[in-house]
Formats: C-alpha cells, sequence, structure tokens
C-alpha cells in the first residue's frame, strides 16, 4: 500500500469517544455477571435459566467495538494508490480592486472600512471554483499586488496584507486602478472579465466612471462596485500622533469627516456595465453577490491539466463495520432450547 495516508487524520478523536463507549459496554457487562452471581450459583443458574449464555453478549460487544473502530478509520478518510484524471477548468477571470487610502482607515464599518473590504474580497472568493482572481491596491498610486491565479490561498495572504502604508501616497486616484486592472487581463480569450472595486468611493478627480467606460469598450470588462461606509454622518479618519497617540486627521484646523460616496459609485457601475452594491457600515454576504451577479457571465473552457489523487478506501471500512453491526443484530444472549428426543 504505496503512499498511504489518512486525509482526515484529526477524526481519530472519535477513537476516545469509542474507547469510553467501549469501556461503558464492559463495565455493564461486567455487573450483569456480578448480579446474576448474587441471585444463584452458575450450576444453579444454567439450570434455571438453561437458555442463557453470557458469553454471547461479550461476543456482540466484541463485534460492536470492531464495527466502531472500524466507523472511526472510515471517517479518517484512509487513501492509498494513485489516481491520474484530467480537468478541464471552466471560467472567468475577475480583479478585485481595493482602496488603501487613509480614509479607508475610518471605524464606521467596524472595524474598519479597509478590514471590511479585506473581509468581502475574502468571502467573495469562497465562490469563485475556477474563476482566476487577481488583486490591485490603490491610494494615490494603484499596483497589482496579486496576478490573476487559481491560488486562492494566495490571494486571500495578499488581502489579509494589505494596509494603508502600501500606497506611495495619500488620495484616491480611482481611474488609474481600473485602468491598470483592466489592461491586467489577458488580450486573448473571449471568456467573460470583472473588476469589483471594494471603495468608500472618496477621488481626486480623477473621472473613474470613465475608466469603467474605457474597459468595458476596449477590454470588454465589466465594473462593479461596492460601497463601504456611511453615506450621511461619515466618520473621522484616525491617524497616529508623533508621541503614538491616536488621533484624528485634521485639514486647516477641521478635522476631516469622511463619508461613502454613493452617486460616483454608481456612475462607475453604470458606466463599466455592472452593478453598484451599497454596503454602507452592514454586513453583506459577497459569496452570493458574486454568484448571483457574475454566476450569469459566460465561461470559457480554459487550459486542462492532470491531477494526480489519492484513491479513497474509506468504503471498504465502512462495509466492514456495516457488516460486523448485521452480524451483532443476528445474536442473542439465549441459546436455543434443546428438546428432549
Amino acid at each position: 500500500m504505496s503512499g498511504f495516508q489518512f486525509a482526515q487524520p484529526g477524526a481519530a478523536l472519535w477513537l476516545l469517544l469509542a474507547m469510553v463507549a467501549i469501556a461503558a459496554v464492559a463495565v455493564g457487562l461486567f455487573r450483569r455477571r456480578r448480579l446474576l452471581r448474587l441471585v444463584a450459583e452458575e450450576a444453579l443458574l444454567a439450570r434455571l435459566v438453561p437458555t442463557l449464555d453470557l458469553s454471547r453478549a461479550w461476543i456482540r460487544a466484541s463485534l460492536a467495538a470492531l464495527a466502531l473502530g472500524l466507523l472511526v478509520v472510515a471517517r479518517m478518510d484512509p487513501r492509498w494508490g494513485m489516481e491520474v484524471e484530467q480537468v478541464r477548468r471552466r471560467g472567468m477571470d475577475t480583479i478585485f480592486v481595493i482602496d488603501v487610502s487613509r480614509s479607508m482607515l475610518a471605524g464606521d464599518a467596524t472595524p474598519s472600512r479597509l478590514e471590511r473590504a479585506k473581509q468581502f474580497a475574502i468571502d467573495a472568493s469562497e465562490a469563485l471554483e475556477g474563476d482566476r482572481v487577481g488583486l490591485v491596491d490603490f491610494a494615490g498610486v494603484a499596483a497589482i499586488r496579486t496576478p490573476l491565479t487559481l491560488n486562492y490561498a494566495a490571494f486571500r495572504q495578499a488581502v489579509q496584507a494589505l494596509e494603508p502604508k502600501a500606497a506611495a501616497r495619500g488620495g484616491s486616484m480611482l481611474a488609474g486602478a481600473i485602468r491598470l486592472a483592466a489592461g491586467s487581463f489577458p488580450a486573448a480569450g473571449d471568456g467573460s472579465k470583472a473588476i469589483i472595486v471594494l471603495t468608500d468611493g472618496e477621488d481626486m478627480g480623477s473621472d473613474p466612471a470613465e475608466a469603467a467606460q474605457q474597459a468595458l469598450e476596449e477590454h470588454g470588462v465589466r465594473v462593479f462596485t461596492v460601497g463601504i461606509g456611511d453615506t450621511r454622518d461619515g466618520a473621522r479618519i484616525p491617524v497616529m500622533g508623533a508621541d503614538g497617540q491616536q488621533r484624528f486627521l485634521v485639514h486647516e484646523g477641521q478635522e476631516v469627516w469622511s463619508r461613502m460616496n454613493a452617486d460616483t459609485l454608481r456612475e462607475i457601475a453604470q458606466a463599466g456595465g455592472g452593478t453598484f452594491v451599497p454596503a454602507g457600515t452592514a454586513q453583506v454576504d459577497m459569496a452570493a453577490f458574486y454568484r448571483d451577479a457574475l454566476g450569469n457571465l459566460d465561461r470559457i473552457e480554459q487550459d486542462s491539466s492532470l491531477v494526480k489523487r489519492q484513491t479513497p478506501r474509506f468504503q471498504w471500512f465502512a462495509g466492514a463495520a456495516l457488516l460486523l453491526l448485521v452480524a451483532e443484530s443476528l445474536i442473542t444472549d439465549r441459546r436455543e432450547r434443546r428438546t428432549a428426543p
């Protein structure tokens, strides 16, 4: 059995529960035998109840214990041997564009707008199912953090690592981020392409709606926007003072209050052929949004690859456990009464 392994080794903890159950049954059988001996000696007991056979109870308990052990082994998913399968990927390409400007530190969407945006991107990645995914962040300057990839773990790690300091300078230049993301898709291929922008909508006059329209017309890329932050009261932007104490951003002697710009984000989505999601300060099921909004877009057959998988063998152990349980159910504690000839 070359390459033997358990796919779910953590299920071995169920063995502890199985051992407790087996010990409880054994104690019960010992107590039963002791109580019967208090009633009568074995010779007298055999005459009083000639059909009683205590050894059968031990046989039943042994079969049940063995079946329970086999079920735990099956739950651990034993595997050995290799299967080779040719897998064709059917999917689309999606790039997440995340705002890392200082306004995303505002705490109206707890714990902050940026943390909420990161959570949304990670949640959406749970619904990719074969779609390639990439990551772009932006503030004053946009940058590609993850090119299009099927390595979802690497994408999530890159999302978690995002922070405002990653931007070269403050302020949001959303149009540049959309253009960078749109130009990052491969020119070849007829599959659908989408950009999902996660931001509070603040922009330094870069005309992101025009960039979204260009992305749709020149690259065939749809642009979706998710607005994060309060649209009415907004929130202050925390900054760290020279003394290490947290303060709030001040401009011309006044504390700066940042609000989510829903109008800008709606215009971007309309120009880019996408959808605007006004998440605000609420939680949004981004996996469901991804499936609903992008699920009907065209997927194409992508490159195929050979995948090696170890062959699951759990069914052997589960089948053996079932046979043992059937055998245990057919055994009774009483032997058949023999009639005199």
